[in-house]
């Protein structure tokens, strides 16, 4: 295809409107991942988590013929799956990294181990009748040139993602429960000298992030795609967690870095009509990726040199900068 083709394909409302749809399965986990870091406890299982509710949601969905059975089967495994990690973690003392990455592995070989049990198939389940979730027009902008294209006809989840990056907001900074899973992700020290329970309360954090990864995989293959296939997340977990720094530990921040890795994705996807080898345009997303976690490094060695500057000439007292720069 020639370069000008693309060049008008990356220009049009039907790209962006693309690169909504691509981002929805990275915010949704990046809230989740955001929810549980600043908890303290950060969750390197949400590929893992995506896989298995993309999995439940895609079989119960097939043999119940109903698709919102899918949505909550995927959900209520999502979460359970989620509390494993808490388990092993708060409840057993497994080290959350190395626990996290057995979650991951596990979920990788037994979600397709129960695929070839189910349906024959070690690649996809396509034999099966899957549900979709329906997509949503939005009255009056439908019909609005461009912006109907952009921001009408998407699938629920794409809507989800950006009313829940708002009611994450406030659930973190206006809530009794936000305020307490901030100060336990702080200080669990002081946090549990005031009364709150620490274990709990990341527990608690550590569910909700399984909760928004779950929508993150069913978002996959009930509405992006109405299957569910081997490997299907490709590392968007772990995007999810690049997102959460690289957005500044924010909400709203996780979101635009989450939009600009579905750029990213979306960009590779307008390049693979041209004449390049493949890999070069599948690695873009993870180049990104890549490339803003140099980004956050150096934003962050540059905040803590400004803050120890600061110390050393008294504007701020604060120990641990001065631990930082002792280091």
């Amino acid at each position: 295809m020639p370069i000008d083709v693309v060049i008008r394909g990356i220009l049009s409302p039907l790209f962006i409107a693309s690169i909504l749809r691509i981002s929805t399965p990275i915010i949704l986990p990046a809230l989740g991942g955001l929810i549980s870091d600043l908890a303290g406890v950060i969750n390197i299982a949400l590929e893992g988590i995506m896989l298995v509710s993309a999995f439940a949601g895609v079989i119960v969905s097939a043999y119940t013929h109903n698709v919102w059975l899918g949505v909550l089967a995927g959900m209520v495994v999502g979460i359970l799956y989620a509390l494993l990690l808490a388990l092993f973690h708060l409840y057993l003392d497994t080290d959350i990294i190395l626990a996290g990455i057995a979650l991951n592995i596990m979920a990788a070989g037994g979600t397709i181990f129960l695929l070839f049990i189910l349906t024959g198939d070690k690649g996809n389940s396509s034999t099966l009748a899957s549900g979709a979730v329906p997509t949503v027009t939005i009255p009056f902008i439908d019909s609005i040139p461009w912006l109907g294209t952009i921001f009408s006809g998407h699938n629920i989840f794409t809507y989800l993602a950006f009313i829940f990056t708002g009611l994450v907001y406030v659930f973190l900074y206006k809530t009794p429960m936000g305020v307490h899973l901030r100060a336990v992700g702080e200080n669990p020290v002081a946090a549990e000298s005031v009364g709150i329970n620490v274990k709990r309360t990341q527990a608690i954090a550590i569910a909700l992030s399984g909760f928004f990864a779950s929508l993150g995989g069913l978002s996959l293959s009930m509405a992006y795609l109405t299957l569910f296939q081997n490997n299907m997340t490709a590392g968007r977990g772990f995007i999810a967690l690049a997102a959460v720094f690289l957005g500044g530990r924010t909400p709203l921040g996780t979101t635009i870095a989450s939009i600009i890795f579905g750029f990213a994705d979306a960009l590779a996807n307008q390049f693979g009509s041209l004449d390049i080898p493949p890999q070069w345009v599948q690695m873009i997303p993870y180049a990104a990726t890549v490339i803003a976690l140099v980004i956050y490094s150096l934003r962050r060695q540059a905040k803590q040199r400004e803050r120890l500057r600061r110390f050393q000439e008294g504007e701020i007292d604060d120990t641990k900068t001065a631990e930082a720069g002792s280091d």
